[in-house]
C-alpha cells in the first residue's frame, strides 16, 4: 500500500520512524480512524477538532489542515486504486532525546495509513450481532477525558479475552468501568433503548468521546428521539428493548444477543433489530 509520511506518499514497506520518536518510546501520539463515502472522508472536521484538542493538551505543536488532508486522502485513494477506504490518521510526538521532556514537541510525525474497507456483512445489519461482557475493566483515562492515543493496551487485552469465548464468534466485547458501570466496546461506543428513550454511558465513565457517538446523538435529536447519558449497569442492557453499537467504520450495528463471561445468553428485547435502531440506521445512511 502507498501511505503518507509527513505529506510524502511512500510505499508502506519503505516507511520508517526514528527509534527516538516519543510515540514509540512512550506511546505519546494520537490517531483518528474514519472512512470515506464516495471518496470523501466522513465527519473529517469533527475528527480533526478532537485530534487538535488532544495535541494541544499533550503539548504536541500540530494543527491539522482540513483542505490539505482532504487532498492527501484523495491522492492516496488514487495511488492505491481505491474508490473508498479505511483511513487512520496518526500524529506522533516526534523525535526527542531519551527521557521525559519538559517542553512542547515541535516536530511531530504525521502518518496517514489507508486500507481497503472490510466487506459489509448485510446479515449483521439485518439480524444483529452479539455483545460479550468481559471481565477486564476499562482502565481510567490519562486525562480528564480519554484520548484516542497510541496507548492501546487495554483494548488489546480486551480483544485477547474476547477470543477465549468460543460461543461469541463475531461478537463485540463490552468493558465495564472499574466501578461496574457500562463503559464501551473494544472498538465501539454503546447505546440502548428502553421505553422509547435512547441511553448511552456518560463521558465521566472514562469512555472515548466518540465522533460517531456524538453524530448519532445528533441524529436522534433530529428524529425527535429523547436521549440521556449517565451511569448504567449490565442489568440495564439485559432489560433493554434495543441495544446497538457505533463506530466510524461500521456506523450503527444492532445487537440482538448478550453473553456473560460464563456463556449465559440473553436476547435483547424481542431478539430482533428494534424500530428505533432501524430509524437511526436509515437516518445515518
Amino acid at each position: 500500500m502507498i501511505i503518507s509520511v509527513n505529506g510524502n506518499l511512500i510505499d508502506d514497506k519503505l516507511a520508517v520512524v526514528s527509534v527516538y520518536d516519543h510515540g514509540f518510546l512512550y506511546g505519546l501520539g494520537l490517531f483518528e480512524t474514519f472512512r470515506t463515502y464516495g471518496g470523501k472522508p466522513f465527519l473529517l472536521r469533527e475528527h480533526l477538532d478532537r485530534l487538535s484538542a488532544g495535541c494541544h493538551e499533550l503539548g504536541i505543536v500540530f494543527e491539522p489542515n482540513l483542505e490539505r488532508l482532504e487532498g492527501l486522502i484523495a491522492s492516496l485513494l488514487q495511488a492505491n486504486e481505491l474508490e473508498d477506504a479505511y483511513i487512520r490518521y496518526s500524529v506522533s510526538a516526534g523525535e526527542e532525546a531519551l527521557g521525559l521532556p519538559t517542553e512542547d514537541y515541535k516536530q511531530p510525525t504525521e502518518i496517514i495509513y489507508i486500507k481497503s474497507l472490510p466487506a459489509r456483512d448485510e446479515e449483521t445489519y439485518q439480524q444483529g450481532k452479539a455483545l460479550q461482557l468481559l471481565k477486564l475493566p476499562r482502565n481510567t483515562p490519562e486525562g480528564l477525558y480519554r484520548f484516542k492515543s497510541f496507548h492501546y493496551m487495554n483494548n488489546i487485552l480486551a480483544k485477547r479475552e474476547l477470543q477465549q469465548y468460543s460461543w461469541a464468534a463475531g461478537a463485540e466485547g463490552l468493558m465495564l468501568s472499574e466501578d461496574g458501570y457500562v463503559a464501551e466496546g473494544v472498538v465501539s461506543n454503546i447505546f440502548f433503548v428502553k421505553n422509547g428513550i435512547g441511553y448511552t454511558p456518560s463521558l465521566d465513565t472514562g469512555i472515548l468521546p466518540g465522533i460517531t457517538r456524538a453524530h448519532v446523538l445528533g441524529l436522534a435529536q433530529q428524529q425527535q428521539i429523547p436521549t440521556q447519558d449517565g451511569f448504567y449497569r449490565w442489568e440495564d442492557l439485559v432489560e433493554a428493548d434495543e441495544v446497538f453499537l457505533v463506530n466510524s467504520i461500521q456506523a450503527i450495528v444492532p445487537v440482538t444477543t448478550l453473553y456473560t463471561p460464563s456463556g449465559q445468553a440473553y436476547p435483547v428485547g424481542s431478539g430482533l433489530v428494534g424500530p428505533l435502531t432501524r430509524r437511526l440506521m436509515e437516518s445515518y445512511h
